[in-house]
């Protein structure tokens, strides 16, 4: 007999304003104590010293992450200039340093060969996946790490500030997978002064911001208490990068068994990926074919009268 999980049975979305000095799976351990879930995650990982936007799903809007995942998401970070780390942040040693500075105009320049598709190697401390091993165990042992290079699309990347000869502040939007580590590695390299990044937050991640965030102090100060149950957006909050579709009673029915089912659908075209609400209630994810959603993920919700 398998053994009850515990906690609630309680699903929705709570946007975290992740503070410094905790890893993202600490900040999602506090809230499904907070909020005695039975099942928790996040939709991207923050390094321990960032700050900003982290989406905690709960229940069944752990189904939906791979969508706000693969969603743009946007960063707001500092650069030292003139030192290059082992790690390419404040928390590493220093490893190389320069006199050199760029003007504000060369900065400006050479941002721009990093926007659209680039190809960029992740940092020797990251958790990408070398032969089974993470690759910042593989480096904190002494090894010498080579990480292949993967492509990342990087929408937009400003200059927003130049407080000082060595520090300019950025702003990039990009997409999944990205390592504003490796952009401040990579910025120092091409304006030849070497960098390290000081501070990062995430300002937003898909349809999340981090005006709407709720702190750690706020999370203790609300736990297992209805105000905290109050502040969990919807289930389809995930999901506002896909079009909806309305089940109809017996697609629904279909639906909630995994099978194709019948829905009504405007301004969606055959083979989109888009999700099915019966009743005011989001009910499965997946691909419409002519008339049908063939689902990839239902949701297991109770109904409006059940609530």
């Amino acid at each position: 007999m398998a053994r009850r999980k515990k906690g609630r049975d309680i699903s929705g979305w709570l946007v975290v304003d992740k503070p410094a000095g905790l890893t993202s799976t600490a900040v999602v351990n506090k809230v499904k104590w907070a909020l005695d879930a039975n099942k928790a995650g996040h939709a991207g990982t923050l390094d321990p010293e960032a700050t900003g936007v982290l989406a905690v799903a709960l229940g069944e809007a752990t189904k939906t992450v791979p969508y706000i995942t693969d969603a743009l998401k946007a960063y707001e970070f500092t650069v030292r200039l003139g030192q290059a780390t082992n790690t390419d942040d404040a928390e590493g040693e220093v490893i190389a340093e320069s006199a050199e500075r760029p003007s504000d105009d060369e900065i400006k320049e050479a941002l721009q060969p990093f926007v659209g598709e680039i190809m960029q190697i992740p940092p020797k401390f990251s958790a990408v996946k070398i032969d089974g091993q993470r690759a910042y165990k593989l480096a904190r042992d002494g090894e010498d790490v080579e990480i292949a290079a993967r492509p990342l699309w990087v929408e937009s990347l400003l200059m927003d500030d130049r407080p000082d000869a060595d520090h300019v502040v950025l702003e990039m939007v990009c997409g999944k997978g990205g390592y504003v580590r490796s952009v401040a590695r990579d910025l120092g390299a091409a304006l030849g002064c070497h960098g390290h990044v000081v501070s990062l937050r995430r300002v937003w991640s898909g349809p999340f911001e981090a005006a709407q965030g709720i702190t750690l102090d706020q999370i203790d100060a609300l736990a297992r208490t209805p105000e905290l149950d109050a502040r969990l957006l919807p289930v389809e909050a995930g999901l506002t990068d896909l079009p909806e579709v309305r089940a109809t009673e017996l697609g629904a029915a279909r639906l909630r068994n995994g099978n194709p089912g019948e829905v009504i659908a405007r301004d969606v075209e055959f083979g989109d990926d888009c999700w099915a609400s019966f009743d005011g209630r989001p009910l499965a994810v997946g691909q419409y074919r002519g008339g049908e959603l063939h689902p990839s993920r239902v949701f297991n919700l109770p109904s409006p009268v059940d609530g």
